[in-house]
């Protein structure tokens, strides 16, 4: 699964290639990918050793800013983020075994902006709706496994 959220928590793009079983409708699930993001980055910014001003648990933070994590795993899925300095998240939820996923972030965060960012039609805070960005996208994930 991949979702892209931007900087306000409004979910810009949701994907499935591999999803056995649906528990929540798309609405509740956005909500809490979004919150769960949401709070881990709080946490570990609560947490971080470096820093000394840990400012209060909740208080949103800006990209970049602080400790932040890089994907987390269970024993039935691993959770891979990456977040832009414009806010832009992405995240991927993948099988447990899979390795670190930050460049293939990193890799789709260039082609949303090749496809999305750039493309003189689209207005940034709608979803995501290219299709080429979808047929380039499917490509590359469905070639990651």
């Amino acid at each position: 699964m991949m979702y892209v959220f931007n900087r306000n928590g409004v979910c810009l793009l949701y994907r499935e290639w591999n999803r056995p079983l649906r528990t929540l409708n798309a609405q509740q699930d956005h909500k809490l990918m979004f919150g769960l993001l949401f709070s881990l980055k709080s946490l570990t910014a609560k947490m971080d050793p470096t820093n000394a001003e840990k400012g209060n648990l909740g208080v949103p933070q800006l990209p970049g800013q602080g400790c932040s994590f890089h994907s987390f795993r269970t024993n039935t899925y691993k959770l891979s983020f990456m977040e832009s300095s414009s806010g832009i998240k992405i995240i991927l939820v993948t099988h447990p075994g899979t390795g670190d996923l930050l460049e293939s972030l990193k890799y789709i965060y260039n082609l949303y902006v090749e496809y999305v960012v750039k493309n003189p039609l689209y207005s940034p805070g709608t979803p995501i709706r290219s299709e080429l960005f979808d047929k380039t996208l499917d490509q590359y994930v469905r070639g990651l496994g």
